[in-house]
């Protein structure tokens, strides 16, 4: 899955949000916690709902490929219990056009235990719908535009 969102601020100021624990949490899906423990990894609490199956995911965030303020890769891991795990990832790279900040991701994810039962195609869709709200929000709370 890929996509881009055109962003109303200057590659610095995008960047700098992308790196921010605060506006990130905000923008996660049923994030429920987001917290630094350094600057690569981040601890993070989420609750999803796939198809019939809601869990909460415990896990940790890590920033890697960082080549500031240009692109880095974020990738998430967490267990929700019975429900079972997810990993995935987005590569994050920023373009400047004129005054508005193209970022562009490309976006990757694993599951397992009982929500891999759902079947591919659910949890595709819902990875796409995830992302798609992601980097729409995190567009908005940029520019402020956030309702």
């Amino acid at each position: 899955m890929n996509g881009s969102e055109r962003i109303a601020a200057s590659k610095e100021v995008v960047w700098a949000a992308l790196n921010d624990p605060a506006i990130l949490q905000q923008c996660i899906p049923g994030c429920q916690k987001l917290e630094k423990a350094s600057d690569s990894e981040m601890t993070a609490t989420v609750t999803l709902k796939v198809g019939p199956v809601k869990a909460s995911f415990n896990g940790k965030v890590t920033l890697s490929d960082i080549d500031a303020p240009n692109s880095y890769r974020i990738t998430g891991e967490g267990a929700g219990g019975v429900a079972g795990f997810a990993k995935g990832g987005a590569n994050v790279r920023l373009e400047q056009d004129a005054d508005i900040t193209v970022l562009h991701y490309d976006v990757d994810a694993q599951v397992g235990g009982k929500i891999a039962q759902l079947g591919s195609r659910l949890i595709d869709s819902t990875a796409k719908k995830l992302a798609g709200e992601f980097f729409a929000k995190f567009g908005n709370v940029v520019t402020g535009t956030a309702g």
